[in-house]
């Protein structure tokens, strides 16, 4: 079994739903040696998140940032207000969702099915960079 770490950082986006499949793939490429194994993505953030969506038709990332909008919107009476309006929206948003995701692998590819994405879920309207940890554990092909 062998293991792989990169820390990668993503560029900074607006509010909503981002496909990052591709530069997560791309900052690994042992990944393409590995025969069978498991890939962890985890965000090092707070105010945004990892999900894994249909990736074919751009308004399901648009209709998923509507229904957390609503369910978590910026203007709800929160006490932590510090940081900005859409601050503690942001990390309700983050506990809702997910920080991290796993993703098998087979044969060097990751076992998305057809329509499927990995996507950072920006929950800021300007969160900046974000920093991303990829592990990859797997048996390499021989």
């Amino acid at each position: 079994m062998s293991w792989f770490q990169r820390e990668i950082q993503l560029p900074s986006f607006p509010r909503g739903c981002h496909l990052v499949t591709g530069p997560i793939v791309e900052a690994v490429p042992e990944l393409e040696s590995i025969k069978v194994g498991l890939m962890n993505v985890f965000l090092q953030h707070t105010s945004a998140s990892l999900t894994i969506n249909e990736n074919a038709d751009p308004d399901v990332p648009i209709d998923l940032t509507n229904v957390l909008d609503t369910l978590a919107s910026d203007d709800f009476p929160y006490r932590h207000t510090i940081e900005g309006p859409d601050d503690m929206p942001a990390h309700v948003k983050t506990s809702l969702t997910d920080s991290s995701l796993s993703v098998p692998v087979r044969d060097g590819r990751l076992c998305l099915g057809t329509w499927q994405g990995i996507f950072l879920w920006e929950h800021r309207h300007r969160g900046g960079r974000r920093r991303v940890i990829v592990t990859l554990n797997g048996e390499e092909e021989r």
